[in-house]
């Protein structure tokens, strides 16, 4: 398959598989609170990728194993982020704002054309938060536009990780960073409430909601451009408000589901393909030597 489509098919089943962990992971919020419940899936999530991947220290040059590590405090607050979003505010919505961070990737990255979709998505932000009567959660709000920027941010890394590490080493390494992150963020709160049976179904949820579609995106990132992926992301609020209906019964109201509509519309319209045109070759050895001028590329 072209390299545009094989990313396209990544990404979307990237999308479904975060989508449903975050669905199945919502229940246990009353368990193990929101930091609590993000810190055990990445914690499993970066022991399961160091287990299978065994990333080594030749993969790495001295920038590189900087930019993994950045790329792991990124994807935690991400995640941390998110989390505290969705105990505040319906999945959909949540998702939809924190969409706003890989459109304006595609807004704002190569080429041009493509900021008339600036309105289309303004007034899928004003329909999801109804501020004529004060219709969201503002903490919640405060905390989906926080991960938006996150995600923003962890686009631009996970390229030029994917570009510049071996396979999916530079993951191995970011993934135990993330998880670190988490923990440390969830330690105040205690996490004296878990127990082995909860452990155990963070692990499978670890595997399923961060494992596969940190992988799954890693790879797609090194097929399409940054702005052909923010698009193709657009369907996360879509596919997050399904499974907000049908795993969490949560029924969106008129008004927020057109909002949903409108930044999808956004992100397809803003860039439609994308296939990269000059990827580097990710199957060679990263240079040990400082790179005075790290680009990201797309």
């Amino acid at each position: 398959m072209p390299d545009a489509a094989t990313g396209a098919l990544m990404a979307v089943a990237a999308m479904s598989t975060v989508q449903l962990g975050l669905a199945l992971s919502v229940p246990l919020i009353d368990d193990l609170g929101a930091l609590g419940t993000v810190a055990l899936r990445l914690a499993w999530a970066g022991v399961l990728l160091l287990v299978l991947v065994r990333p080594r220290p030749r993969d790495f040059g001295g920038r590189d194993l900087w930019a993994c590590t950045m790329l792991g405090v990124v994807s935690g607050c991400l995640m941390l982020f998110f989390m505290l979003a969705v105990a505040r505010l319906p999945l959909g919505t949540a998702s939809a704002l924190e969409f706003l961070g890989p459109l304006a990737v595609s807004l704002y990255g190569s080429g041009g054309g493509r900021r008339r979709w600036t309105a289309p998505a303004a007034v899928g932000v004003v329909l999801l938060t109804e501020p004529w009567h004060a219709g969201i959660d503002p903490l919640g709000l405060a905390f989906a536009l926080a991960a938006a920027a996150c995600w923003a941010a962890y686009i631009l890394l996970t390229q030029h990780v994917g570009d510049r590490v071996t396979g999916l080493s530079g993951l191995a390494v970011s993934m135990p960073v993330a998880g670190l992150v988490a923990l440390l963020a969830a330690a105040p709160t205690g996490l004296g409430r878990v127990t082995w049976h909860l452990a155990l179904i963070m692990l499978g949820l670890a595997a399923l909601g961060a494992v596969l579609p940190f992988s799954l995106e890693f790879l797609a990132l090194r097929r399409l451009t940054t702005s052909a992926f923010g698009t193709l992301m657009s369907l996360e609020p879509a596919i997050a408000l399904l499974m907000g209906l049908v795993v969490l019964d949560q029924i969106p109201g008129a008004i927020p589901a057109a909002g949903v509509v409108f930044v999808v519309l956004a992100g397809i319209g803003a860039t439609r393909t994308g296939a990269r045109t000059a990827a580097p070759d990710p199957a060679r050895p990263a240079d040990p030597r400082p790179d005075p001028q790290v680009r990201v590329a797309g």
